[in-house]
């Protein structure tokens, strides 16, 4: 890769762990339910206009939106808004290319490897360092939300590979438009009319600040940035630079929100990074219709934002984060 190249991963991957960060910021002053819809409506308005009709099959578009969108950040934003750290989230979240690959064994017949049954053994030995770390101080519900959030996606990176958009940007443009209602719609049950009216009528520019960067700068940035590499350079160039989003965002907790970094958490950061990376590069089998199985065509790589890092295109090397 280029140099410059070389630097805009970097930048994504620090832009996607901060964003850990942002959100803590957001949710002290938006419900996270609220905070979560009105960051898909910003997502998609004006880029909806702008993208051009859907790509793919609108069934996808409203599949990977509910589980991505709905689900996904639902759990996410309320994990972390019942005090999961932002740092802890940011690592805990990779542990869906664990998820992602026992789903695709059981939708898509990939059959995982040595090394990636290695990976996820090690991956969960992390969790489970990192949980025994959190139950210690911490909120083992909001730890519990920020695991079943990392299944969610697990379950939208295989709906997006059976998706296989030809445009990664406009796919994700129009999974943007489709959780705003029902997200709205969940937190004026949930939250209360009047805790969102008390957070839309105390708005300040921090909170249209936040709003911006989880939207804007995280999603459409972010996203375009890595689409692009993804086009230009083969997955296995570009997605080990997902691995840095837990050390950005470890490191920036610490830095901005004073959070404590155990030892614990260290090493649990060691185990489940060094997992998530022998289960997303390893590569998986197919399983044949005789028993057998084969290699599986394409490797699976995934990101940490609410995105997948991708696959290889039959036609064009598009591995997409989503």
């Amino acid at each position: 890769m280029r140099p410059a190249h070389l630097a805009l991963a970097a930048l994504v991957a620090a832009v996607w762990g901060v964003n850990f960060v942002v959100i803590e910021i957001g949710l002290d002053h938006f419900p996270p339910l609220l905070f979560s819809g009105l960051r898909f409506l910003a997502a998609a308005l004006p880029a909806v206009f702008l993208v051009g009709r859907p790509t793919v099959a609108w069934k996808w578009i409203l599949a990977v939106g509910l589980v991505l969108g709905v689900a996904k950040f639902g759990l996410l934003f309320t994990g972390m808004d019942l005090g999961a750290p932002a740092g802890l989230s940011s690592l805990v979240l990779q542990v869906q290319a664990v998820f992602t690959a026992l789903f695709a064994f059981a939708a898509l017949g990939e059959r995982p490897g040595r090394l990636k049954l290695a990976g996820m053994g090690v991956a969960l030995v992390g969790i489970g360092v990192a949980a025994a770390d959190e139950g210690g101080a911490g909120s083992l519900t909001g730890f519990a939300l920020v695991i079943a959030a990392a299944a969610c996606w697990g379950v939208s990176n295989v709906l997006t590979r059976k998706a296989s958009p030809p445009d990664a940007l406009n796919f994700m443009v129009w999974v943007s438009t489709v959780p705003v209602l029902p997200l709205l719609g969940l937190s004026l049950l949930l939250e209360g009319p009047e805790r969102d009216l008390a957070a839309l009528r105390g708005l300040d520019w921090t909170g249209v600040g936040v709003i911006v960067y989880v939207a804007w700068i995280t999603t459409v940035f972010g996203f375009g940035a890595w689409g692009r590499l993804l086009r230009r350079y083969p997955a296995s160039s570009v997605a080990p630079f997902s691995l840095l989003v837990p050390v950005f965002g470890m490191s920036a907790a610490a830095l901005v929100l004073g959070e404590d970094v155990s030892p614990a958490r260290w090493c649990a950061a060691a185990l489940l990074v060094g997992g998530v990376a022998l289960t997303s590069f390893a590569p998986g089998r197919r399983a044949t219709g005789a028993g057998n199985s084969v290699a599986a065509p394409e490797p699976v790589a995934v990101s940490s934002t609410g995105r997948p890092l991708g696959e290889e295109r039959r036609t064009n090397p598009e591995e997409r984060p989503v």
